[in-house]
């Protein structure tokens, strides 16, 4: 039988390929950056091959790489659940996600507890900056993105349909300042979130007015703020029908009455590989099953 590489680099190879970072690769494992290049600079001389295309802020797996990981990363990861039953402990998950912040609390949070009943080892750390399919060399695990479409080189889930509507203060739907038709919008001012920047002109389309100018158009970075101006009458929000339902906001309504597919989604994404970790796969399978929409 061949000689083994040491388990130390062949541990050191499998969360840098997971994390796609030797930087944060080093911090999982409390070694230093060097150190933790020195391991799998071990195993490359081991196998007589790179497993790795260097860049300047992260790693990436090469062919051989890829093939090495999706042998020894499973295998890894029973050998460590087999240890753990054996010193009857049981080690606690961890998943680091990116997720935007109105996602975050109408989607997941109602639906925690569930994941947590069932998977008490599982543990998030939630992080609601923005761009975070971006960051998933710097960190996390997944990420829940709002995006036309994703980037190819990851693994990606569309988390159902989504349907843009007009909301707005509920003085919008009767009275003098009620807005009857899409047409009174130009009277009025719009209000778009920067992550859906096209929210407004596909309605617009989809109702058949495309050339509809409302009197102004303000942009937003927050969903909750929008809704909120929304609510206090400072103009009409083009949202989702999820964000309004969420809200629960006796201030707001849907004005109209029109509703139109979205071209934005929400998707579950992360590294193809990093589906092998078990804090991912737990994740994945219960948002697929018990949160996303068909």
């Amino acid at each position: 039988m061949k000689r083994l590489p040491p388990l130390t680099a062949v541990e050191a190879f499998v969360e840098a390929a997971r994390l796609g970072s030797v930087k944060a690769a080093a911090d999982a494992l409390a070694l230093s950056s060097p150190a933790l290049t020195r391991r799998i600079q071990s195993l490359e001389r081991h196998l007589g091959r790179a497993l790795f295309e260097r860049r300047h802020q992260s790693v990436r797996l090469n062919a051989e790489g890829e093939r090495l990981l999706a042998e020894l990363g499973p295998a890894l990861d029973e050998l460590g659940r087999a240890l753990e039953a054996a010193s009857g402990q049981t080690e606690l998950l961890r998943l680091r996600l990116g997720v935007l912040p109105l996602y975050a609390s109408h989607r997941l949070m109602p639906g925690l507890a569930s994941l947590r009943a069932a998977h008490p080892e599982l543990h998030l750390d939630i992080d609601t900056a923005a761009h975070a399919a971006a960051r998933l060399d710097e960190g996390l695990d997944a990420a829940i993105v709002l995006a036309r479409a994703v980037d190819p080189a990851l693994y990606a889930r569309r988390l159902g349909t989504e349907r843009v509507v007009a909301i707005g203060a509920k003085a919008l739907t009767e009275g003098p300042r009620a807005l009857a038709h899409p047409r009174d919008l130009e009277a009025a001012t719009v209000l778009i979130h920067r992550d859906l920047p096209d929210a407004f002109a596909y309605w617009r389309e989809a109702v058949g007015l495309p050339d509809l100018e409302p009197a102004a158009i303000d942009a937003f970075d927050s969903g909750q703020l929008i809704l909120d101006a929304a609510a206090e009458g400072l103009g009409v929000a083009f949202m989702f029908d999820m964000h309004l339902e969420g809200a629960h906001d006796p201030r707001l309504a849907r004005l109209f009455g029109i509703e139109t597919e979205s071209p934005y989604a929400y998707w579950f994404v992360c590294r193809k590989s990093a589906l092998e970790r078990p804090a991912v796969r737990i994740f994945h399978d219960w948002l697929i099953g018990e949160v996303a929409g068909p």
